[in-house]
């Protein structure tokens, strides 16, 4: 069997496969698939599953790789996402690693191939298939769902600067799931903003993620009482993490909607 990746790279299923994942979601994903033992390298961001990853080791960040260290792994397979690293780093290390892996879920029922690809490439398709049965069950909890207000919602990712999301986004894509769209602001993916009359005049409320930036209550209430508008801290690993985290993420959204 072979199978295809996010860039159109076929892929033979290997059980025998050495990964590197540079891709926090995925390294949880690919654990729970029982694929802990072949993991030979993880970033420092792989925190899922805690007690399993410790016993993996780091090989720098996302994007801040030490490629050395990578080389002595001797992995066989990189898994690598679009967004999350950087396209000469990947490019550096397959000058040595044979197979690289690469991912881009972009809506919330893009987590089904990507389980299928991680399953079928490392042989543990039956594990795979249970997940996606899991994630089918959830999702459609979330379809039964009466529908909502729709909203339009600012989702803060940073301050200092200011930053949020794009409409083509996974975020974005996961909020369009309870009817809350998030405003145009360009065509960067991940645009900084000001502050302004009209900016807010356009929002029915904002959203302040715990990750990547640590937004508190403390930061959600200090500026719902400076913008005159609703303000909730979301947890962003239930908003952002593609992979096993997206299952909790569904039911989080379902949560959400009910605020």
């Amino acid at each position: 069997m072979e199978y295809t990746d996010a860039i159109g790279t076929t892929h033979r299923a290997d059980p025998n496969a050495r990964i590197v994942s540079l891709v926090p979601s995925i390294t949880e994903l690919l654990c729970d698939l029982g694929l802990a033992g072949q993991l030979v390298g993880r970033t420092g961001f792989c925190i899922h599953p805690a007690a399993v990853v410790q016993a993996i080791p780091k090989v720098g960040g996302t994007k801040d790789v030490n490629i050395d260290k990578i080389r002595k792994l001797a992995p066989t397979h990189l898994v690598v996402n679009i967004d999350e690293n950087e396209k000469p780093t990947v490019e550096l290390l397959a000058e040595f690693i044979p197979n690289i892996v690469v991912t881009h879920p972009l809506r919330p029922r893009d987590n089904l191939e990507l389980a299928r690809l991680m399953g079928g490439v490392f042989c543990r398709e039956q594990a795979a298939a249970d997940w996606c049965a899991a994630f089918e069950a959830e999702y459609a909890l979330l379809r039964a769902m009466p529908p909502g207000r729709p909203q339009t919602m600012l989702y803060c990712i940073w301050q200092d600067p200011w930053m949020t999301i794009s409409p083509d986004t996974y975020i974005a894509r996961m909020l369009e799931e309870i009817g809350w769209r998030v405003p145009d602001l360009g065509e960067v993916r991940y645009p900084r903003f000001e502050w302004s009359s009209e900016l807010i005049a356009q929002v029915d409320g904002v959203l302040l993620s715990s990750e990547p930036y640590r937004f508190t209550e403390a930061h959600a209430d200090a500026l719902e009482k400076q913008i005159g508008k609703p303000v909730l801290l979301v947890d962003g690993e239930m908003m952002s993490w593609y992979g096993s985290r997206s299952l909790q993420g569904l039911k989080y959204l379902r949560e959400l909607a009910q605020r």
